[in-house]
């Protein structure tokens, strides 16, 4: 599976930004896709994820209620709208992708990552 990220960018506090990240190849062995994020200096979390069957979806407390998860149609595109940002939004935000699949059981995969700035 191969993840492509686009969007991201530098904004001002309380502005906008959409993600995108579109997956290729193997795509009927995702299970859930999502957004994680890594400020430096800080660990990679994750901020918001849904499920490709159910479409569940899980925020992080500290996006609920301004960040937006959604898939498109063929369910194989994610995005990521980010509402009210705040300077401590600003990492690299990475696309991941949970598989499954036999022989390989649970598998991760990971976009390369896309820039996001809110400066205050």
């Amino acid at each position: 599976v191969q993840l492509v990220e686009s969007g991201g960018g530098l904004v001002q506090a309380g502005g906008s930004l959409r993600l995108s990240c579109a997956a290729f190849g193997s795509t009927f062995s995702i299970n859930a896709m999502g957004w994680y994020r890594q400020a430096p200096g800080k660990q990679r979390e994750s901020v918001a994820t849904v499920t490709r069957a159910g479409g569940s979806m899980n925020y992080a407390e500290s996006v609920k209620g301004r960040f937006t998860i959604s898939r498109g149609d063929a369910k194989d595109t994610i995005y990521l709208q980010m509402n009210s940002l705040k300077p401590e939004d600003t990492a690299v935000y990475f696309c991941h992708a949970e598989t499954l699949s036999d022989p390989y059981g649970w598998r991760d995969y990971w976009g390369q990552g896309t820039q996001v700035t809110v400066s205050s």
